[in-house]
């Protein structure tokens, strides 16, 4: 039996139920998940659908992220609700992979963890799997799971095996409805340069990847969450007399408005402006502290610092990492009026952490 899988909390217990109600079955875990976005986020479902697969005894196969395709399926359907025409699609065009993937291992049922969900439609995925019937010429086991205590077993299921919870339903078009009211979408947002940014898909991604370290190791721990002030830089922009200069805004840079700012005192390669606590450093400065050797800002862009590192910076000069001053790096001070726009979001945020005993 080919299994389909979303996710690992739907898996989960699905699968353990799956494996009680049909003993004699050789289930295949078959991710598919096309519609996840962004890849990351794609990758680290399936990081933590792999792993319950394995806890069970269940061969695990990850499918590919044929997320161009999804999306032509789905145009036109972009504004539906979640249970609405762009899901059904979305079943259609999972399902039928699982179905074709199901032909090509010659097994002849085809069922999915889908309907473990509690925000998805069971008749919408029983309709799905009579068309699969009648194309692919495989079965669509639509059991469920749900009934009789069900949800609140795969809850208590999750809970134990410590699951990766996600918090939105995987598409772009989900998120972008279920976050409306929020003000910044952080899933939607990578770094150029990049790195892993706090509380980012990437963060939790790497956070995961370890805790399989753990696991192979057999160290034990507990995940909790810890609150924390995150940032989002959005633009930051510096002019002068309309010319634009290069420059690099550290982590934690903060301004409610656009300012002209201009040097006002120097002291050993850090310049502090007349006005709203910017302060400015020097390139040169930056490779002493850190041990670099950037040549021009462009070589940062490309060969990025670490968040760590960029904080480190903010401490040595503004005596504390979660300083909001504007810190900006150029590459030499020039006496003249700096225009300075950054755009930057401060907000309230969780995030997991390990604790090992």
């Amino acid at each position: 039996m080919i299994a389909h899988l979303c996710c690992s909390v739907d898996a989960g217990y699905f699968l353990k139920r799956l494996k009680e109600d049909f003993p004699d079955e050789k289930i295949i875990g078959f991710f598919y998940d096309p519609n996840i976005h962004p890849y990351s986020e794609f990758k680290l479902r399936s990081l933590d659908t792999k792993r319950i697969c394995e806890k069970l005894g269940i061969n695990y196969v990850e499918g590919d992220y044929n997320y161009e395709a999804w999306l032509r399926a789905v145009k036109g359907k972009e504004n539906e609700p979640e249970k609405g025409s762009r899901c059904s699609i979305c079943f259609d065009f999972s399902l039928e992979e699982a179905a074709r993937f199901a032909k090509e291992k010659g097994d002849n049922k085809v069922t999915t963890s889908l309907l473990m969900s509690p925000m998805k439609s069971h008749e919408q995925l029983e309709s799905i799997g009579k068309v699969i019937k009648r194309k692919y010429g495989v079965k669509f086991i639509a059991v469920d799971y749900r009934k009789k205590g069900g949800t609140q077993a795969q809850q208590e299921f999750a809970k134990e095996n410590q699951m990766y919870r996600q918090d939105y339903c995987g598409c772009l078009y989900g998120i972008w409805q279920q976050k409306e009211n929020q003000e910044i979408i952080d899933e939607l947002i990578s770094p150029y340069p990049f790195f892993i940014l706090p509380a980012s898909i990437e963060e939790r991604l790497e956070f995961y990847e370890n805790r399989l370290k753990l696991e192979d190791e057999n160290i034990k721990y507990k995940i909790i969450k810890e609150n924390f002030l995150n940032y989002r830089l959005l633009k930051s922009k510096i002019t002068s007399k309309k010319t634009v200069i290069n420059h690099y805004t550290l982590f934690y840079s903060y301004i409610d408005r656009p300012q002209r700012v201009r040097i006002e005192t120097k002291k050993d390669d850090i310049g502090y402006g007349n006005r709203a606590q910017v302060i400015f450093v020097k390139l040169g400065k930056i490779n002493a502290l850190l041990n670099k050797t950037y040549k021009n800002i462009k070589d940062i862009y490309i060969n990025p610092l670490k968040l760590e590192e960029e904080l480190m910076v903010r401490k040595k000069i503004t005596k504390t990492k979660y300083s909001l001053s504007p810190v900006i790096i150029l590459e030499e001070f020039e006496d003249i009026r700096y225009d300075i726009e950054i755009e930057a979001k401060i907000y309230p945020d969780n995030r997991e952490i390990l604790i090992k005993f």
